[in-house]
């Protein structure tokens, strides 16, 4: 199988890259570096990516930015941080893979915990993520050639608690590790229009 994974030098893609790659073909896609590179704010960047990498498998995405502030004190430009980058990006490479992945491939999707359990400084991240959960569960019902959509939603990572241990008073970490599971089981399942719920 191959699969294109965007974002894969990150904690998370990391992870899945090197789960992956045990048993199939990655391809390995960032901002910056990688076996090919993409911005993911750029939808003209996001079609010249699958011109290059041409028909495969499955999209993996396990990138996407979002800003944290107060919500009196979130800017215009802080709130498109996230809509174009973590929202309309992953939208824009769904839409961009489509005619490039083969019959019954697979897209997956990254959201996050905070959809369901919001934070301080969080609005942008609850509101980016809740919005990729319900694109996830309409998209699946209007691909074609019976592809599947789903998406990967973890909580806070333990690989970034030292970073965000601060925003996320109670919450129980997860290693990446884990987090690339739910990615295999999405990749490798039959299932669409999940959210995959990575807790601790």
């Amino acid at each position: 199988m191959n699969i294109v994974i965007v974002g894969a030098s990150g904690t998370v893609g990391s992870a899945v890259s090197e789960l992956l790659a045990k048993d199939h073909q990655v391809i390995r896609v960032g901002h910056s570096r990688g076996d090919a590179r993409v911005d993911m704010r750029d939808p003209a960047s996001i079609k010249a990516l699958f011109a290059q990498v041409g028909p495969f498998d499955a999209l993996v995405v396990a990138s996407g930015s979002v800003a944290f502030n107060g919500l009196t004190e979130m800017t215009d430009e802080q709130w498109q941080v996230g809509i174009q980058s973590k929202l309309m990006g992953q939208i824009n490479l769904t839409r961009a893979a489509i005619p490039y992945l083969n019959d019954k491939g697979s897209i997956t999707l990254i959201s996050g915990i905070l959809s369901e359990e919001p934070i301080n400084w969080g609005v942008s991240a609850s509101t980016v993520n809740g919005a990729i959960d319900h694109f996830v569960k309409a998209a699946a019902c209007e691909l074609p050639r019976g592809l599947r959509i789903n998406a990967v939603s973890p909580t806070m990572l333990e690989e970034s608690m030292d970073k965000y241990a601060d925003f996320f008073p109670g919450f129980v970490p997860v290693p990446a590790a884990k987090v690339a599971q739910a990615y295999k089981r999405s990749v490798m399942g039959i299932q669409t229009g999940q959210v995959f719920r990575v807790n601790g």
